[in-house]
């Protein structure tokens, strides 16, 4: 999966500017150039909203001491959005678009949330140590003796020795 998405993302600027060389073509340069600079405008208005935001709510948790609730996902959504927005090119604005856009948020989040679940489950990630429930977002908890797994950091020691070079580079033995 890392390789598909390495692949990708150094084949995204040989696929944004043939689109853009595409679009010059049938709509003409000044278009193309016009539509690229108001999608970085309107990525630029984004940021800015959801930066505001994201510092309000910050300013406010800081104050109040209570963690923000479910919006976060909603302002980190729409920050990443607007860089999208702001990176020049059309599959790039069109996704930044997508995660700006508030209709088109929840069913990106509801995505998310499953595979960030998903996800939880298959590392099996702990937050009470070897005999705490496995953290989910949505599922049951279970321990880690009930999954049949060892806890982190239950692994085989290997004993060994420290070697300290002085100061020459040289190793003592």
């Amino acid at each position: 999966m890392p390789l598909l998405i390495v692949l990708a993302l150094m084949a995204l600027p040989f696929l944004e500017i043939w689109l853009i060389i595409l679009a010059g073509q049938q709509i003409g340069v000044a278009w193309t150039i016009a539509a690229l600079f108001l999608l970085s405008a309107s990525g630029l208005l984004v940021l800015r909203g959801a930066g505001t935001k994201a510092f309000r709510e910050a300013d406010e948790t800081m104050r109040t001491g209570v963690p923000p609730q479910g919006s976060l996902l909603d302002t980190l959504m729409t920050l990443v959005g607007g860089i999208l927005l702001l990176t020049p090119g059309f599959i790039t604005g069109a996704v930044g678009a997508v995660l700006a856009l508030p209709f088109t948020r929840p069913a990106l989040k509801w995505a998310f949330i499953g595979w960030a679940e998903r996800r939880i489950q298959k590392m099996g990630a702990t937050v009470h140590g070897s005999d705490g429930p496995v953290v989910t977002l949505g599922g049951q908890n279970t321990s880690w003796r009930e999954r049949g797994g060892s806890a982190p950091g239950g692994g085989r020691v290997v004993p060994g020795h420290i070697v300290e070079d002085d100061e020459t580079g040289d190793a003592k033995g």
